[in-house]
């Protein structure tokens, strides 16, 4: 027997690029991940590495990405862009698989705008379930589903550590790539809303720490959450600090085994 092992992603914008990092690392380590939950960019790495990418296809995904590949502006109403080329993107990197066809399961956090509530998607579309969780509220136009409307997971639920301890984790690892700039420079409505949401999810994330046992938060507050240009350099930030880590993660599966009466980390590696 060993422990069931849940990891949470959280949204970030392009500093969810640390995610493949700290992926890669996991790997190399042999910690198995059993379940996968994600808000926004924490969705779209988690469904992609469930659709079969490994941590080096994804980071030669990340470094060749452009932001014109998802973004088609139209004039504002609820939002500057439409969201349809990201969904058709998504569509095409996952080969229109659903949502409980990924291995690991995988499961996509989305805020239900009308009902002020998270939305746990678990099986379905996955474009469709990632484009709701993308979805910044004032960026992308909301993402309407069987009547409801949908804006991005980090809204609610940045890191959804709950959500992946009742998928059946018995160790929960949070990935947390926001970063609150107290001295930011606001120059265009991106950052305006980016900051907002960051200065919202600020005091949320203290609540939520009782449901997970190690957080990995890589330093990432010199990168733009709406730049795309510096894959590399954020992907390096997740593989060093989940480097640090491991050690901590291997003890965690030993406590957990040691009270279950099971062997060692060996298995592990």
């Amino acid at each position: 027997m060993r422990p069931k092992i849940g990891l949470a992603l959280g949204s970030g914008g392009s500093r969810g690029y640390a995610h493949i990092g700290i992926l890669r690392v996991l790997a190399d380590a042999k910690i198995p991940i059993d379940y996968i939950s994600g808000s926004s960019m924490g969705a779209l790495i988690g469904v992609l590495y469930g659709s079969g990418y490994s941590p080096e296809l994804l980071e030669k995904l990340a470094i060749h990405f452009r932001r014109k590949y998802i973004f088609d502006f139209t004039v504002p109403k609820m939002g500057f862009i439409k969201g349809e080329k990201a969904k058709q993107f998504v569509k095409i990197l996952v080969n229109d698989k659903l949502l409980e066809d990924l291995s690991p399961p995988v499961h996509v956090i989305a805020t239900d705008l009308l009902k002020g509530e998270r939305f746990v998607f678990t099986k379905g579309d996955i474009a469709q379930a990632v484009r709701a969780s993308i979805a910044i509220p004032g960026i992308f136009m909301p993402e309407k589903i069987d009547g409801k409307l949908f804006v991005d997971g980090g809204v609610i639920d940045r890191v959804p550590v709950s959500v992946v301890k009742q998928m059946g984790a018995d160790i929960v690892i949070a990935a947390d790539v926001s970063y609150f700039n107290s001295t930011p420079e606001i120059t265009s409505i991106y950052d305006v809303i980016m900051q907002s949401m960051d200065i919202m999810e600020k005091e949320m994330m203290t609540h939520r720490q009782k449901h997970l046992d190690y957080m990995i938060r890589p330093m990432l507050n010199q990168y733009n959450a709406t730049q795309f240009t510096e894959a590399r350099e954020i992907i390096e930030r997740g593989k060093q600090e989940a480097e640090k880590a491991v050690p901590m993660i291997l003890k965690l599966i030993d406590d957990w085994k040691g009270s279950n009466n099971e062997g060692s980390s060996e298995t592990f590696k």
